[in-house]
């Protein structure tokens, strides 16, 4: 493991997204382990120290995944040794039989599932920082960022698992659903906007606050390393993940 010095007045998180941990594509694309994508995000997340993961959605294929895998999943949140933060996204929103109800994915002490753990928020303390989010609780459309939430920390994050466009025209109904806008981001006032549902690493936004896709982990090959620093300071960068087979891109 790399041991990496930071300041002493800086938190470090990494961001990911979309990692589908199923029994079909995604394990045959990790060479038949469908947890690896996890796997690869959990080990990074260690190496470079950080004080937390967020994971924006969609870090199950489906909620119909076998009981073993589920469980395979919590030993490996259990076993993370850092505070884990999820948002359920289109692809496992909180059904009845969701996959986190199914494999208790929230019962690991240094998990927290935005939904089932705590409503909107979660709240360290220790670090003056606040996450929020809204999970997907079904398959209907619905607002991933919606209204703003109030700041109650110095340092705050804003999750949010869907489509970005710009300016979006919300009169028609053909158009892509959980729409995220540039007016939307801006309005959070957010440290750092991360967000999930695009394969794809990108920036979005219109610069007022730093907003930015992590893609998948099979896709993307990195996750965000998202520096928060002293005097205000939001960098983020790419951390290349260390796979034993990678996705074919």
């Amino acid at each position: 493991m790399t041991n990496v010095t930071r300041a002493l007045d800086e938190i470090t998180i990494v961001h990911s997204s979309d990692l589908h941990v199923d029994d079909g594509y995604t394990a045959r694309a990790y060479g038949g382990d469908g947890t690896r994508g996890l796997s690869v995000v959990l080990e990074v997340a260690r190496e470079v120290a950080a004080d937390l993961v967020l994971l924006v959605g969609d870090v199950f294929e489906h909620n119909r995944l076998p009981l073993d895998l589920l469980e395979r999943t919590a030993r490996l949140l259990d076993d993370a040794a850092l505070p884990v933060v999820i948002l359920p996204g289109n692809h496992d929103p909180l059904i009845a039989d969701s996959a986190y109800a199914r494999g208790a994915i929230a019962e690991p002490a240094n998990v927290h599932v935005l939904g089932i753990t705590n409503n909107e928020a979660v709240v360290f303390a220790d670090l003056d920082l606040e996450i929020w989010g809204r999970a997907h609780r079904d398959y209907i459309d619905m607002a991933p960022l919606g209204e703003a939430r109030p700041r109650t920390t110095r340092w705050q994050i804003a999750a949010a698992h869907g489509h970005y466009e710009a300016d979006p025209d919300l009169a028609t109904t053909l158009r892509p659903s959980w729409l995220i806008s540039d007016h939307q981001i801006a309005a959070t006032g957010a440290d750092y906007v991360a967000l999930g549902h695009w394969n794809r690493h990108a920036r979005v936004g219109n610069g007022q606050v730093p907003a930015y896709y992590s893609g998948s982990p099979d896709l993307a090959h990195t996750v965000n390393l998202v520096r928060l620093i002293g005097g205000g300071e939001v960098e983020v960068v790419r951390q290349p993940l260390k796979f034993e087979t990678l996705a074919s891109d």
